[in-house]
């Protein structure tokens, strides 16, 4: 057996995206690996037969994030494999190419090429597509356009890359770059003859779609606007027959998340009005008749999570957590520390379909089986089947880990911090650990705050126990996990949510007096970095801090960030106009000149969710006053870095992390 390396996250096998074949008896899947040398991700799609329980590889070109089911043998999936093509096509505009395969054996073959870079596809009939591609109205479409008019244009666009227009909010996205006026249109493409029609126009954005039974209509999530992006959107269907987009009437302005057909005349629909908890307000499930366009709320009493919020770094991609599979929709719900599996139908019965400690990472439902990608404690991403009410496990891809590596499984810590409020948390003793010793530890802070932490395999967490840390880690009030009341801080930020905090923290060293309490280090990002920056601005008990993507200033957030004219108004309950001073007090900036915490800082140069003035600001302040500290810059990522960023880079913020720690945590 042998410690977990910092690297070791490049060698474990990612999983996303699984979907059954129209028979049910096969599943494709990506499978997505780390290629350290040439710092990026490779991804393949592989085959699981379900009949014989066997896995193989599918595809050899390591760029397949995605595919489509043509029929019960043959997948298509876009490939940039020949990447010449972009330069004989449109003078280099941006275009996708799919490619056919067998699932039996046999080359994949070009099939046809849409001109456009693809975001989702689903398919009509045997020519005919459904797609979004991102439209940007200042670049004119040169598959229009003859060659000299093709030539002025792209002229026209190197000329304006020394310029950058900004006339709406938000005027980025982490991730996306400079969006201006930049919107996800909703397309049809004939393959045979290679036309391309729009379905909608270019103010509006379309957040999803999908057919119906009979793939004559097309439900639509959208949101039109000019200047200010709202908060809620709209529910729509297309006739694929009459060419009509139908906008349904909703009571109140909604934050649909999710919207199918659960029949020929009904939608299911995940929304919220955002009344009682504002943007983080939990979901309830509704029937909309399309007959009188009548809308219900089929489950008044729900008050879970949708979707899986429980963090790990040990993921890649994503897949679909909501399927409708006959006269039921499946989804996943944040229960606590782990993501369910459940199914409603049009009344609004709900059945759980999986328990225990874990995730439910994406599923894919059909007639004969249940399939979900998930994790379990102490374990990375398998692929996963419902047989007989019990759960079974149908991949090994990451066996080797738990058979060739020390795991120091998390004990479970709960305590309660105000009247009937219970926090849940964990502790990871040092592998090896030796009860005579005293050890060094690392509270670690999850994101959001509308996340969870729990039992599932968390790199970070088990390479600093393999370094000799004890790692302790809870979810406090403003997590996910147990209703919509316990995840409301808004207008509390650093204040019952610290309390729980240092009361958690206070308890384990209670708890584990192995742990020495003045070698005692805070990390954590987004939420937790903002939270790691109040805590050094309020206490000097921990002796060194490494803040990461993290808010400092509520007003410099406000205007500078993807989320920020929503998000922060929303979470602190004020604006800088409404009530500045109580933006100010929730601003870890405030409380800079009363720091004394040896202090890392983290952050991505392309991360427009929390952007790096944040963390300058921070920075900035602490060299003022005279306290140790660093600003590690890294180009070309973005809020996602720990997660999916390069190989490299993410291998280079665990060693500044672990390195800063160690100078502060482990000096004699």
């Amino acid at each position: 057996m042998e410690k977990i390396k910092i690297d070791d996250f490049t060698k474990y096998t990612f999983l996303s995206a699984i979907k059954h074949s129209p028979d049910g008896n096969y599943a494709c899947f990506v499978v997505h690996q780390s290629d350290l040398e040439d710092n990026k991700y490779l991804s393949n799609l592989w085959v699981l037969d379900l009949k014989n329980n066997f896995k193989y590889r599918l595809t050899a070109f390591d760029s397949e994030k995605s595919f489509l089911w043509l029929d019960s043998e043959n997948i298509i999936f876009p490939s940039q494999r020949d990447s010449k093509d972009k330069e004989k096509l449109n003078g280099g505009e941006e275009f996708t190419q799919y490619y056919k395969i067998n699932i039996h054996g046999g080359e994949a073959v070009k099939l046809f090429t849409i001109p456009k870079s693809v975001n989702s596809i689903k398919q009509i009939n045997k020519t005919l597509y459904v797609f979004t591609s991102d439209y940007n109205p200042n670049k004119t479409d040169l598959s229009y356009l003859s060659s000299d008019e093709k030539q002025e244009e792209l002229i026209r666009r190197k000329e304006e890359e020394d310029y950058e227009i900004l006339e709406e909010i938000p005027f980025w996205l982490n991730g996306g770059g400079f969006t201006r006026n930049q919107r996800t249109r909703l397309y049809l493409f004939d393959a045979e003859t290679q036309k391309i029609e729009t379905i909608t126009d270019q103010d509006t954005n379309v957040d999803f779609f999908d057919l119906d039974i009979s793939k004559s209509k097309i439900v639509i999530l959208s949101y039109r606007f000019k200047d200010k992006m709202p908060l809620t959107n709209e529910i729509s269907i297309y006739d694929l027959k009459e060419k009509a987009l139908t906008l349904l009437p909703q009571p109140l302005p909604m934050s649909n998340r999710f919207a199918s057909f659960i029949s020929a005349k009904k939608l299911i629909v995940a929304a919220t009005d955002m009344c009682g908890y504002g943007i983080n307000e939990n979901s309830k499930f509704y029937a909309i008749d399309l007959d009188t366009f009548e809308q219900k709320c089929i489950t008044p009493d729900f008050d879970k999570a949708l979707d899986n919020s429980v963090g790990s770094d040990c993921r890649y991609a994503g897949s679909i957590t909501m399927q409708i599979e006959g006269e039921h929709l499946y989804f996943i719900t944040t229960e606590n520390d782990s993501s369910l599996l459940n199914k409603v139908d049009v009344n609004g019965n709900i059945e759980t379909l999986t328990y225990g400690n874990g995730t439910v990472d994406g599923i894919s439902i059909s007639k004969n089986s249940v399939l979900f990608i998930g994790m379990t404690t102490d374990s990375l991403q398998e692929i996963y089947t419902i047989a007989n009410n019990a759960t079974e496990k149908l991949t090994t891809f990451n066996d080797w880990v738990k058979s060739e590596k020390f795991i120091s499984s998390p004990e479970t810590v709960s305590i309660e911090t105000d009247s009937g409020v219970i926090i849940d948390g964990w502790v990871i003793k040092p592998v090896d650990f030796d009860e005579t010793k005293k050890y060094p530890a690392i509270l670690d802070i999850h994101g959001g705050p509308k996340t969870v932490y729990g039992t599932v395999f968390f790199h970070e967490m088990q390479y600093w126990a393999s370094e000799g840390y004890a790692v302790f880690f809870c979810n406090p009030r403003g997590s996910d996990g147990k209703g919509n009341a316990f995840a409301d801080i808004r207008g509390k930020y650093g204040t019952i949510d610290y309390e729980d905090i240092i009361k958690f923290t206070d308890e384990v060293l209670k708890r584990y007096p192995f742990i020495d309490s003045s070698r005692v280090g805070v990390t954590g990002g987004s939420y937790g970095g903002f939270m790691t920056n109040w805590i050094i601005g309020h206490t000097d008990r921990f002796s060194a801090a490494a803040s990461q993507r993290s808010i400092s200033n509520w007003t410099s957030f406000f205007g500078t960030t993807d989320i920020g004219y929503f998000f922060g108004p929303d979470q602190t309950a004020a604006t800088p106009w409404s009530n500045y001073e109580k933006v100010w007090f929730h601003s870890p900036l405030k409380y800079a000149d009363k720091v004394k915490t040896p202090t890392l800082f983290l952050h991505s140069n392309e991360d427009y969710r929390c952007w790096i003035p944040e963390a300058l600001q921070m920075f900035t302040s602490l060299k003022y006053h005279g306290v140790e500290t660093r600003l590690c810059m890294f180009k070309g990522e973005n809020h996602e870095l720990s997660r999916s960023g390069k190989p490299k880079h993410r291998v280079r913020r665990l060693a500044e992390i672990t390195q800063w720690f160690d100078k502060y945590l482990k000096k004699n």
